[in-house]
């Protein structure tokens, strides 16, 4: 019997550059979703809004949809 034989491991071409650590407040943002469902079946979702120096949440909006238009104010 032939025996199908796995690939290799996919690897990065090239080096990466290094991850910049922000040195103050209000210099870098990341923007999270989260989203998760009602009991009773709805869908919501959550953006969360996180400054990467003081890991400080700056903002929660919650809603049952977030439009791109909405997101980007």
């Amino acid at each position: 019997l032939a025996v199908r034989r796995r690939g290799g491991r996919k690897r990065a071409i090239g080096t990466r550059a290094p991850m910049l650590v922000p040195l103050r407040p209000d210099e870098c943002w990341s923007l999270d979703f989260v989203s998760d469902q009602l009991t009773d079946g709805r869908r919501f979702r959550i953006l969360a809004v996180v400054d990467d120096c003081t890991r400080q949440c700056l903002a929660l909006i919650v809603d049952t949809s977030l439009s791109g238009m909405r997101v980007a104010r």
